[in-house]
């Protein structure tokens, strides 16, 4: 689908905001390997949710949908040798594959688009290490065999947490003691908290400096109400930060162990107004600047950010991006195509994304390059720009927010389907 978007500004109230994606995730995993039912409350479902429900089926949890609840029933005869399609999941690959070995369930991996490039090292040498035995990496279907065995599992904290929330979700059901070590600093450490949330919600116990004792039983809370997403609200919020009238977005929690909930101080160091309410946040245009600030813990709020940059005044300096070449798409080349598409020059250097702010964008054609957030990020964008924009593969926010361009005309945005070949 190619959307072109006509310029105006979003306001209104975006409310509820959809289920925290990757709080789903790891309640998902966790209801599958607990003693009892879970109804996890608030669901909504996307592409990726929808690959972490087809690997716990494939492995024999049964998942009932219900207008906003998942009933899952746990995994009682372990199914083995399966094939698990994670889509382009990278959360799904990377948590399921320690989760399968630890149930010596001896699957077989594959998924699509850049999925099967997208960095496995060092959880990849850390489990060969400890009885798995893996296909080469690189390509599907990727082979896991083997019972995991516990131990120290050490993993390198500059590539991806979701590394570590695979073992900590896998490690428990092990028949000893183990420990994850983290060598360096640990990018996107708020991640690695929700993880241990979630965790202690299933009764699972992990001690000081990630120990993780043995033979734990995962135990159901019977039901458990999933927050807001704090990435999806990302794209609301910053279009907020655009329209002089104002967008609302919640619930919210202000105190989410989601590193994106960030996005409401950046926005008003970028000077927007925000102001946390009851029902959620609410933030609408100030005199926007440019500001710098560092990306390693929250590298999924840099496309629509930039997008805030874009139409500053000023400089904006946005560090350590590196790990943003490594997503759905070489990020940090798509953010550069979508502003320079929009005529605002930026450049990345040095681990460092540059954009010079001109307070507004040229209307124009802008590709997708098959990434949620490159397409969202985009079509705020489009709300601020001086003649319409077209967003090329703008399905592809369907991978985490299947009713965006729904709510986006529903905050009076406007927009068409055309595949008109432009």
């Amino acid at each position: 689908m190619n959307a072109r978007i006509f310029p105006g500004k979003l306001a209104g109230r975006v409310s509820p905001v959809i289920a925290s994606k990757s709080q789903t995730h790891r309640a998902l995993i966790c209801a599958a390997l607990a003693d009892g039912p879970t109804e996890l409350r608030g669901a909504a479902l996307s592409q990726d949710i929808e690959a972490t429900l087809r690997c716990l089926r494939a492995l024999g949890a049964e998942i009932k949908i219900q207008k906003d609840a998942f009933c899952v029933s746990p995994i009682q005869n372990l199914q083995k040798n399966r094939l698990l399609d994670c889509g382009e999941s990278g959360s799904t690959l990377r948590f399921m594959l320690p989760v399968a070995a630890a149930l010596n369930a001896n699957c077989d991996f594959t998924g699509q688009g850049r999925l099967a490039s997208r960095p496995l090292s060092p959880l990849y040498e850390a489990m060969r290490a400890h009885g798995a035995a893996l296909s080469a990496q690189g390509r599907f279907p990727l082979s896991c065999r083997g019972q995991l065995l516990p131990g120290e599992y050490c993993i390198a904290g500059n590539v991806s947490s979701q590394f570590v929330t695979g073992l900590l979700l896998a490690l428990p059901l092990l028949p000893g003691d183990s420990r994850v070590m983290i060598e360096g600093p640990l990018a996107s450490r708020p991640y690695v908290e929700l993880t241990l949330d979630t965790l202690k919600c299933f009764g699972i116990r992990i001690g000081k400096d990630f120990a993780v004792p043995g033979n734990q039983r995962y135990i159901s809370p019977g039901s458990l109400t999933l927050e807001g997403d704090w990435s999806a609200a990302a794209f609301w919020l910053a279009a907020g930060a655009l329209s002089e009238t104002g967008v609302l977005c919640g619930p919210l929690r202000r105190d989410s162990r989601q590193g994106d909930r960030a996005v409401v101080d950046l926005l008003q160091a970028f000077g927007a107004e925000a102001q946390w309410r009851e029902d959620g946040v609410f933030v609408r245009r100030g005199a926007l600047r440019g500001i710098e600030f560092d990306a390693e813990d929250i590298p999924d709020l840099v496309p629509v950010l930039a997008v805030v940059a874009g139409m500053a005044q000023g400089q904006t300096r946005i560090r350590r991006i590196s790990r943003l070449r490594y997503k759905e798409s070489d990020r940090v080349a798509a953010i550069l195509q979508l502003l320079h598409g929009l005529a605002v020059e930026a450049e990345a250097e040095d681990n460092t994304l540059t954009i010079r702010g001109r307070g507004g964008f040229r209307g124009g054609t802008v590709d997708g390059c098959r990434d949620h957030r490159v397409v969202m990020a985009a079509a705020v964008a489009a709300t601020a720009a001086e003649g319409p924009v077209t967003i090329l593969g703008a399905e592809a926010a369907d991978k985490s927010y299947p009713g965006f361009f729904s709510q986006f005309a529903a905050l009076g945005g406007h927009w068409e389907n055309t595949d008109d070949g432009i």
